[in-house]
């Protein structure tokens, strides 16, 4: 007869204490916390939360270089139970990487680079601007705009306030007026 084990007792939800953030590893959070001299914060709350999840979706998605061989089972070698957990969780590194895939494409090919750099590779400011060769904090005023751009991607802000508008001239001719086009 075999004795039986144990179960493990787990806290409930809001007693569980989840891995904690290193607030200091991330540019986003350094800029959130740093205020200009009106004592706003260098990028607002909505730019920190599309920023932090670019990041969370960058992480998942495994799309950071490893430095280390992987030794974790793949799905293709698990059986039964501990298969499917690993092609569940597959399928769930490729929604990420395809939630990135379309953040991305959203703010361009101009502004992803800095969100790589920033985002998922937690590269600092300074760095990036000695190694794209830009004049200090000139990467402070890019990394904005794109975070501004992925913040209304996620529909974190509303879309740009529309100029106000006026009554434009569509013609300059009298009402019955038609343009008359030269076969030359």
């Amino acid at each position: 007869m075999r004795p039986k084990r144990a179960r493990k007792v787990r806290a409930p939800l809001a007693d569980r204490v989840g891995p904690g953030r290193n607030a200091s590893e991330s540019p986003l959070a350094w800029l959130f916390n740093r205020r200009d001299r009106d004592g706003n914060p260098l990028i607002g709350e909505a730019e920190f939360n599309a920023g932090e999840r670019l990041r969370a979706d960058f992480w998942f998605a495994q799309m950071s270089p490893n430095v280390t061989q992987s030794w974790s089972v793949t799905a293709s070698t698990g059986s039964g139970r501990r298969g499917a957990h690993a092609a569940d969780q597959a399928d769930n590194v490729i929604a990420a990487a395809e939630r990135v895939r379309r953040a991305l494409d959203a703010v361009g090919p101009e502004l992803a680079g800095i969100l790589i750099d920033v985002c998922g590779h937690l590269n600092g400011l300074e760095e990036i601007e000695r190694r794209a060769r830009w004049p200090q904090r000139s990467a402070k005023l890019v990394l904005g705009i794109a975070l501004s751009a992925l913040a209304r991607h996620y529909g974190l802000i509303s879309e740009a306030p529309a100029a106000p508008r006026t009554a434009r001239v569509r013609h300059w001719g009298a009402n019955d007026y038609r343009p008359a086009i030269d076969a030359g």
